[in-house]
């Protein structure tokens, strides 16, 4: 049996690194819910567009004391909520439908959410992207457009089937369309796996890993775990939405795939030693989960962006 090198346990020391400077990001960088609206032939005038959610605003009712938890002290801080339009502020609360309440120019009734009433990034094609995110946004919801000339538009309630999604609004045409459930799942498996791929690929390099079977296995691998978690989402936390026991589901999936890869790496990783094999399966899990955790979301907003 081969002897491991210096060259694993270098990128093992590095590993342990990583994970100890990550851990305070870590504490709150599980999967959190999002929805991105696009909007096609945007107004030529400054709009506001905020997501409603059912029920009137009952007011602050997370956290305590003087903290600002929702609505625009929670979104738009100190100077930035001071350059906000307060008459088009005001002219998108008066546009609430009844029974309905804004998310972000008014707040929500449970948990925060993070909105963007102006667009603050664009598509690869110039539409402005207007990002909501975080564990208060709704599974059903509407969407609310609000020009400074006084123009109003408010969807009919449409649902959020997968944790994070998007959808588009054509401000010419007056309608909203939202991709079916399976797109949402597949851009949600490429945002796992594009990561996944770029951190354990160069693992594999430092592992001494570079014949060409090598890739190819570890390319295998990574398609049927990461496909099986994509799958294993897709019926637990996907399309039911997020809560703060969502977690439990990632924790045995992580170790399901640890475990299955370690095993496959053992018999197919052929170029260097099993011993080297099965190190490099466990360094390569936990680095990706790391990696995956910081890069998940701005590898989903660039897919979306290009979608």
């Amino acid at each position: 049996m081969k002897r491991m090198n210096s060259r694993p346990a270098a990128a093992l020391c590095a590993l342990l690194l990583l994970v100890l400077l990550c851990v305070p990001t870590l504490a709150d960088s599980g999967p959190k819910a999002q929805l991105i609206v696009r909007v096609k032939h945007a107004p030529d005038e400054p709009y506001y567009l905020d997501l409603l959610e059912e029920g009137e605003y009952g007011g602050p009712s997370y956290g305590s004391g003087d903290s600002p938890y929702c609505g625009i002290d929670w979104n738009y801080p100190d100077e930035r909520a001071d350059a906000l339009d307060p008459a088009l502020l005001d002219a998108l609360r008066a546009a609430v439908p009844a029974g309905w309440h804004a998310c972000t120019a008014q707040g929500t009734n449970g948990v925060p959410m993070n909105g963007q009433l102006y667009a603050e990034s664009a598509d690869a094609a110039g539409n402005p992207l207007h990002v909501f995110s975080y564990m208060g946004v709704p599974e059903r919801y509407r969407i609310l457009m609000v020009t400074q000339s006084g123009q109003v538009f408010v969807s009919e309630p449409l649902e959020r089937r997968v944790l994070q999604s998007s959808a588009a609004v054509d401000w010419t045409a007056k309608s909203v369309s939202v991709p079916p459930v399976w797109v949402g799942c597949g851009l949600q498996f490429l945002a796992t796996l594009l990561p996944t791929l770029a951190v354990e690929g160069a693992l594999a390099f430092l592992f001494g890993y570079r014949a060409r079977k090598s890739w190819q296995t570890l390319l295998g691998v990574n398609l049927l775990t990461q496909g099986a978690l994509a799958l294993y989402l897709a019926v637990t936390v996907l399309r039911h939405g997020v809560t703060g026991w969502s977690m439990i589901f990632f924790l045995p999936a992580e170790l399901v795939i640890t475990a299955v890869e370690c095993g496959l790496y053992c018999r197919l990783l052929t170029e260097q030693s099993r011993a080297r094999a099965v190190v490099y399966g466990l360094c390569a899990n936990v680095c990706s989960a790391a990696a995956g955790a910081c890069l998940a979301l701005p590898v989903w907003r660039w897919v979306v962006s290009i979608s």
